[in-house]
């Protein structure tokens, strides 16, 4: 994999420096970004800053043992290069394939690393944006810099990279061993012959879990409800029976891809048309698995409809095999306290361990913990109402990615560049320097509601953070709709002379 982060070029430490757009985050938002506006719009002056010593977002930041995709390659791989691996891949298998899209596409020249972007401020006056932040550690030390852009893409994620989410249980601080996050896992951590217990039920823990219980002396995942799983082979058979008929490897991506969404579709569809159908099929692999004495009931069956949350696709069913060959175990209860030992439950049980991780999830990080302001004013991202999930009320020149929780992440963030490429030539044939949403007159007794239905979708770090999220409205362009299938033909198709958007 070419070193990338090796190529970046410095800020220049004698001015301002000045862009057409500012992409902020070399993730796999951020790379497509770039992809996008070096091929679209090659005209385009554009700078990535990045505050990780490298690119890859969420591949750097997790180093637990078997971090891994929880969505298949060939949809949460870019659509414009071919996935030739495994559907769900290895951090590392990921870094590399975004490093070839850097190195095939020159664009590593764009990128610059160890920037920790402080605040971004608009002028009205000026159309343009102001961001301003220290580089050289990446942690707020080092020299400061400054640059302008006409035009703000946010591509830094949702959730915040320097600390995962864990709740203050009472007397952990009583814990005689080890307490852990994964998403800042000791480099050194020595868990071999030790009693793990991982508290968590999503994907992180269903990843974890198998890739650390052959050394440990055992593993028990602790978890206070459970969360359904799709155990399948991590086999595209598709793919390979195109791959010995000799079909090119863009050919084979695109129609897997396609195969790969319309059973999603399907799935989708049947999981809220038929949700006690897909609830039996879910617990009945288990079962395949598990074998017919164990406690399906209480250990793997949600109390929720299926796909009201995220299900994980747990490759090979490697965390039923763990469970069924004794090297981990399931408690399903709620933890009462800490112990000096290990963890009280209020069952009266008490789970015993050397190290305790805890998979609790993340904090919900908005717009990249950036202060942001709008001709001088302190903006309050709660009081915006989102225009399709990626522009809000009174923030000019500026989109946000915040991909799918249904579907891949990168699906939307390839439907949102396209977006961004037409509307910055929509502004330029316009001889446009801003462009804002805005509410319409038919809009003006629309209901503003909470970012998302958590009746529909109901994550922890959403509903943890919802108070910090915009508004939305109940009709489709306002809201952030989770529906790929539908966004991939309507965002060609929408009309960027609509009165929703304001052109200066």
């Amino acid at each position: 994999m070419p070193d990338t982060a090796l190529q970046s070029k410095p800020a220049s430490d004698s001015k301002t420096e000045h862009f057409d757009v500012l992409i902020v985050g070399a993730g796999i938002s951020g790379v497509g970004g770039a992809y996008h506006l070096r091929h679209q719009l090659p005209d385009t002056s554009f700078v990535v800053l990045e505050e990780q010593e490298r690119f890859g977002g969420t591949w750097i930041t997790h180093k637990y043992p078997g971090i891994r995709s929880d969505s298949d390659l060939y949809t949460f791989g870019y659509r414009f290069k071919p996935w030739v691996g495994k559907p769900i891949a290895t951090a590392a298998e990921i870094l590399n394939y975004m490093g070839e899209v850097i190195a095939d596409n020159d664009l590593a020249r764009h990128i610059r690393y160890g920037h920790h972007i402080e605040t971004a401020s608009w002028s009205s006056a000026d159309k343009s944006w102001t961001l301003e932040g220290t580089r050289g550690d990446g942690h707020g030390g080092g020299e400061r810099f400054r640059i302008t852009a006409n035009f703000l893409w946010m591509c830094q994620g949702y959730y915040r990279h320097s600390q995962g989410y864990t709740p203050d249980w009472p007397d952990m601080d009583k814990f005689k061993g080890q307490i852990v996050h994964p998403q800042n896992w000791p480099t050194d951590l020595d868990y071999k012959n030790k009693r793990i217990i991982v508290i968590g039920s999503g994907a992180t823990a269903a990843t974890l879990v198998p890739n650390i219980a052959d050394e440990c002396s055992h593993v028990t995942l602790l978890q206070r409800s459970p969360t359904y799983f799709i155990p399948a082979r991590n086999a595209q058979v598709l793919a390979d029976e195109l791959r010995t008929l000799q079909v090119d490897e863009t050919w084979i991506h695109e129609i897997v891809r396609r195969r790969i969404l319309l059973d999603q579709a399907n799935f989708m569809k049947r999981a809220f048309e038929e949700p006690d159908s897909v609830k039996a099929e879910l617990l009945g692999a288990a079962r395949l698995f598990l074998g017919p004495d164990y406690d399906i009931d209480k250990h793997f069956t949600p109390s929720y409809r299926p796909w009201r949350q995220r299900i994980a696709f747990i490759p090979d069913g490697d965390l039923y095999r763990s469970i069924r060959s004794g090297k981990a175990s399931v408690v399903t209860d709620e933890i009462a306290r800490f112990t000096e030992t290990g963890i009280a439950l209020k069952s009266g049980e008490e789970v015993k361990g050397d190290i305790v991780v805890t998979a609790t999830g993340f904090d919900l990080n908005v717009l990249g913990d950036i202060e942001f302001a709008i001709d001088g004013k302190t903006l309050n991202f709660a009081d915006t109402v989102t225009y399709r999930g990626m522009m809000f009320t009174g923030m000019p020149n500026m989109v946000w990615v915040f991909g799918y929780f249904r579907a891949s992440w990168t699906l939307r963030a390839d439907l949102v560049a396209d977006f961004v490429c037409r509307l910055l030539g929509h502004m330029k044939d316009k001889q446009a320097e801003q462009v804002e949403v805005a509410l319409r007159p038919e809009d003006k007794d629309m209901p503003l509601l909470p970012w998302i239905d958590t009746e529909n979708f109901n994550p922890g770090y959403i509903t943890r953070g919802m108070h910090l999220l915009p508004q939305r409205g109940d009709k489709p362009e306002w809201q952030h709709t989770q529906d790929y299938w539908n966004e991939k033909d309507l965002f060609p198709k929408i009309d960027l002379d609509d009165k929703a958007f304001v052109y200066k």
